[in-house]
């Protein structure tokens, strides 16, 4: 079955809409047709989704975190969270609050991933952050491009790859269909796509293109892909 992923970006205890990566200029949700509030508790029960994918932004920017929020959530609905991870003691202090540990090819290392997957077994999820066609990081083994970064994570006993577009959050852009026909049929991991996502149309294309999945926020605030596809 192909799985709607609710997205909730908190910020200083309040759901915000993410805009192309630039997190500075991220305000807090409203003129949303899910729920009239930011509040994270009063938006899930509007929702109510099988599953959430929260990015826990304070942490992300060593500015604070929302690790209680994330927790109690987490005694709620199945859950996969990115605080930023950027080493193991991150991975772990994850995994206390998490179902899936979301560990983003922008913050951490091709060694976190390997020693995660393993510590870990079944609870990672690599996110391959993305820009304008090529893969943010830090790690020069992983300065390829995303094709060949997918293939190497074939190798690694991950749950799930997040294909990330950074440039496209928050925008209803569309999605590339030939790109991510490309990835899915390259992995042996499920395929999950976020960013850009405008329309049930897109979720159809997704589908049929190989992909498990799509992280979905904006369109589900706005009302083009009904509340209901994710129940």
């Amino acid at each position: 079955m192909f799985r709607i992923i609710f997205v909730i970006d908190l910020l200083n205890g309040s759901v915000v809409h993410a805009v192309k990566g630039e997190r500075s200029k991220y305000k807090p949700i409203k003129d949303s047709m899910i729920c009239d509030s930011s509040d994270p508790f009063e938006i899930i029960s509007s929702v109510k989704p099988r599953e959430i994918y929260i990015a826990d932004l304070d942490h992300i920017q060593n500015i604070g975190d929302n690790f209680e929020i994330i927790k109690k959530i987490s005694g709620k609905t199945q859950t996969m969270v990115d605080i930023g991870v950027k080493n193991m003691a991150d991975v772990k202090k994850c995994a206390e609050i998490a179902d899936t540990v979301i560990i983003g090819t922008e913050t951490a290392s091709l060694e976190v991933i390997e020693n995660a997957a393993i510590q870990f077994l079944g609870r990672i999820n690599v996110s391959i952050d993305m820009k304008n066609g090529y893969v943010l990081t830090k790690d020069m083994t992983m300065e390829v491009r995303p094709e060949e970064l997918v293939r190497r994570m074939n190798e690694i006993g991950i749950k799930d790859i997040i294909i990330l577009d950074l440039g496209k959050v928050g925008t209803s852009a569309g999605i590339n269909e030939i790109f991510l026909k490309k990835i899915a049929e390259i992995s042996t991991h499920n395929i999950l796509v976020g960013g850009g996502i405008k329309d049930v149309n897109d979720i159809e294309i997704l589908e049929k293109s190989g992909i498990s999945g799509a992280l979905a926020a904006t369109a589900l605030h706005n009302g083009n892909i009904p509340i209901g596809f994710i129940h």
